[in-house]
């Protein structure tokens, strides 16, 4: 029989989510709250080991270059990024924090990549160059454009 409970890393995760819902609340609307999820988001990248900070610092660098009505936040203590209705668009889970051999830059439903009846959602990002910035730009631009 398989176990079914959760991993450590996966029980913080769901930690950080609660905490992350609790501060959201008591920060309201308005410039203090996006001031304050900036910096809650630019301290998880920050906290990083080397190889996911990289990946953290290209991707904030895509989003708020190439899609900056995305507002920069935490999400299950991880980078990501929401829509107008505070729904995240992209986020990206870490390689270290949950001991994986590659980071995933992930899109939620309401980035727009639909492509007939099948299409990726998450994409394995093993090291950050050139030609991964490229595609992780396309797909954030394309995740924004309107459907």
């Amino acid at each position: 029989m398989a176990n079914s409970t959760f991993s450590d890393e996966e029980k913080a995760a769901m930690k950080e989510a609660a905490a992350e819902r609790r501060a959201a609340a008591s920060r309201g609307t308005g410039s203090k709250k996006v001031q304050a999820d900036l910096q809650d988001c630019l301290d998880k990248i920050a906290a990083m080991d080397d190889a996911d900070r990289a990946i953290g610092e290209a991707l904030h660098a895509i989003v708020t270059t190439h899609a900056p009505d995305l507002a920069p936040k935490t999400w299950y203590g991880m980078p990501a990024y929401a829509n107008g209705d505070g729904k995240v668009v992209v986020f990206l889970k870490c390689a270290g924090k949950f001991k994986m051999r590659y980071a995933e830059v992930g899109f939620q439903e309401w980035a727009n990549l639909d492509d007939g009846d099948l299409w990726p959602t998450v994409f394995a990002v093993a090291t950050m160059n050139a030609a991964v910035e490229k595609k992780l730009t396309a797909l954030v631009e394309k995740a924004v454009r309107p459907a």
